[in-house]
């Protein structure tokens, strides 16, 4: 599949959407999902344009699981949980809802998820969480 510029991943990356912004470097954005699956669900998002795992190149693929990993930890420190969900859907039938590679991050035992954007969460409760969140770094 070739990739549409035009997903909301890549117009939040170019500054065009907002989103409520965890981490950012010139190759990583971490935000937080507006339709949380657990409070805390954050997204980690390479920069470089890439539908699935599979398309991401090598380096980016090394460098932004470095970040999933750095952002686990504030989650971590920041909500006092001790259990993080990593999830990553890649291709439309394994639930990939946005054409760019994406990792979740959520602070949740597997067995009380919710169901993956199923319904839009309180945005000041997520902006709450998001600031706990970037303090931890």
């Amino acid at each position: 599949m070739a990739y549409d510029d035009q997903n909301i991943f890549a117009r939040i990356i170019r500054g065009e959407l907002p989103a409520i912004k965890v981490y950012e470097d010139e190759q990583v954005l971490a935000f937080m999902d507006i339709m949380p699956q657990a409070d805390g669900h954050t997204l980690v998002i390479p920069k470089t344009p890439a539908v699935t795992l599979l398309d991401l190149p090598v380096d980016a693929a090394a460098y932004t699981i470095q970040i999933v990993q750095k952002v686990a930890q504030a989650m971590e420190k920041a909500l006092e949980v001790e259990g993080i969900v990593l999830m990553q859907l890649s291709g439309k039938s394994a639930g990939q809802t946005v054409p760019h590679v994406h990792f979740h991050l959520i602070p949740s035992s597997v067995h009380e998820l919710g169901k993956h954007a199923a319904q839009m969460g309180d945005q000041d409760k997520i902006q709450q969480l998001a600031e706990k969140i970037k303090a931890a770094f």
